[in-house]
C-alpha cells in the first residue's frame, strides 16, 4: 500500500499547498486557489437589516434551537470592512444546540456551502478544541463541530440512573453522530475526528454506511486498556481499580484532582509537543465544561469502558475512503503501533505529521486544515439532501 512514511515537507506554517501521496496517485502539490465570493467589491455586499434572534424549526424527528448574535442586525456586513482578499475572510462562527432523545446536546456549525464536515472530539474534550480549524474549514465547506453526550456543554445523564448501561458507548455516539447529520446537518458528511472521536467516527460509518462520505482520523485512540489488550496478569487489577473508582469516593477524590487548572494545564502538556500552544485559553476552554454537573460521573465511566470496538475492528467494515494522520510525538498513542492500520484497504494514506503531538488539529492546524481539505476535495461529489429519511 502506497503511504507517507516521512513527515509532510511543508516548509511555511502559513503555506496552503503539501505534497501528498495517494494510494492511487503520484506524488503531486495540492494548492489551494483564493475563494471569490463575487465581482463586486466585498463592501459592497449587504445583509437584511433585521434578523430574528430565535429561530425554530421541527424536523422529522427532533426539534433545533438555533441561538446567535453574530449576523448583523443593522447596514453593517457581516464581512469585515477593509479586507485586501476574499481569501483572508472567516466565516462567523455560531452556536445552537439540538435536542437528541431528550438531552440537550450543543453543537458549533460556521459556512454556509460546500460539502459538509463533522468534527467529531476526543476524551474529555469538547467543539471548541476545534476552535482553529473550524473558520478556516468553513471557507469552503459547511462545518459543524458537535459536543458528544456527557462532554462539553451536551447534558451529562447519570449513567447509573439510565436503562441502557454502559450508555457512554461508541455504540450511542455513533448513534447521536449518524442521527445529527440527518437531523441537523441534512446530507451526506466527512468526519474529521481525534482521539476517541476517530472510534465515534468509525463506528457512525459502519452502522450506516450511506451518511459518511469519508473519515479523516487524527491520532485514533488505540484503546490500549481494552479487555483483550490487557496482560492476562494485569486483568484482576486493573478490574479491582475501575471498581474501585466506579464505587467508592476514591473516584470522585481522582476526578476532583485533575480538575483543575494547574492539573490539566500539565495534561496537556504532556500530550502537546510544543508546548507553548498550551495556552491559558485552551485550559480553560478544557477545564470549564469538566466542572458542570455530571462530569465527573461520565469521566469515571469511560475510564472504566473495557468493551466495545478497536479500531483494527471497525477500519475493515467501513466502506468509505479513510485518511490517517499521526503526530509522532504522541506519547499516549504510539505511531509505531499507528501505523498497522495503514494495511487496511479503507485506509488510502498514513500520513505523519512531524514533532506533534495527540491533538494535531490544535498544535498544528497549518498542517491538519490543508490535509482536511485535500482529502475532501478528492472525494466530494455533489448529492442530494436526505432531509427526508427517517
Amino acid at each position: 500500500m502506497a503511504s507517507l512514511s516521512s513527515p509532510l515537507p511543508l516548509t511555511k506554517p502559513e503555506t496552503p499547498s503539501l505534497f501528498f501521496k495517494g494510494r492511487k496517485s503520484r506524488i503531486g502539490v495540492v494548492s489551494y486557489p483564493p475563494i471569490h465570493f463575487s465581482k463586486s467589491p466585498v463592501h459592497s455586499l449587504r445583509f437584511p437589516h433585521s434578523i430574528p434572534k430565535f429561530t425554530a424549526a421541527k424536523s422529522s424527528r427532533f426539534f433545533v434551537r438555533s441561538f446567535s448574535n453574530d449576523f448583523p442586525t443593522d447596514n453593517q456586513s457581516d464581512i469585515k470592512q477593509n479586507t485586501p482578499n476574499a481569501a483572508d475572510y472567516e466565516p462567523r462562527v455560531k452556536n445552537s444546540t439540538w435536542n437528541w432523545k431528550g438531552y440537550s446536546i450543543r453543537y458549533q456549525y460556521s459556512g454556509s456551502s460546500g460539502p459538509a464536515l463533522v468534527l467529531v472530539h476526543g476524551f474529555g474534550a469538547n467543539s471548541d478544541h476545534w476552535r482553529k480549524n473550524i473558520p478556516v474549514l468553513a471557507k469552503s465547506h459547511k462545518v459543524y463541530a458537535i459536543d458528544l453526550i456527557g462532554y462539553g456543554y451536551s447534558d451529562k445523564p447519570n449513567p447509573r440512573e439510565l436503562e441502557d448501561n454502559p450508555f457512554y458507548t461508541f455504540e450511542t455516539w455513533g448513534t447521536q453522530l449518524n442521527d445529527f447529520c440527518v437531523d441537523v446537518v441534512k446530507n451526506e458528511a466527512f468526519f474529521i475526528c481525534n482521539s476517541i472521536g476517530g472510534l465515534v467516527g468509525l463506528q457512525a460509518a459502519v452502522m450506516e454506511p450511506r451518511i459518511c462520505k469519508g473519515i479523516v482520523l487524527l491520532n485514533i485512540s488505540l484503546r490500549m486498556l481494552h479487555i483483550t489488550k490487557q496482560p492476562w496478569f494485569a486483568k484482576p487489577f486493573i478490574r479491582s481499580f475501575q471498581n474501585l473508582l466506579r464505587n467508592t469516593d476514591v473516584g470522585k477524590f481522582f476526578f476532583k484532582s485533575v480538575a483543575s487548572s494547574e492539573s490539566v494545564k500539565k495534561i496537556l502538556c504532556q500530550c502537546y509537543h510544543d508546548n507553548s500552544q498550551v495556552t491559558d485559553e485552551l485550559v480553560q476552554k478544557i477545564l470549564l465544561p469538566g466542572l458542570e454537573p455530571g462530569a465527573s460521573d461520565v469521566f469515571l465511566e469511560f475510564i472504566c469502558y473495557s468493551g466495545g470496538p478497536l479500531p483494527e475492528e471497525l477500519l475493515p467494515q467501513v466502506k468509505c475512503p479513510v485518511l490517517i494522520a499521526w503526530g509522532d510525538k504522541d506519547p499516549w498513542e504510539p505511531i509505531e503501533l499507528g501505523r498497522s492500520y495503514e494495511r487496511f484497504d479503507s485506509v488510502e494514506d498514513f500520513i505523519v505529521l512531524p514533532n506533534v503531538g495527540h491533538c494535531p488539529q490544535d498544535e498544528a492546524p497549518h498542517l491538519v486544515n490543508p490535509l482536511v481539505e485535500s482529502f475532501v476535495c478528492r472525494h466530494a461529489t455533489t448529492t442530494p439532501s436526505f432531509s427526508n429519511v427517517t
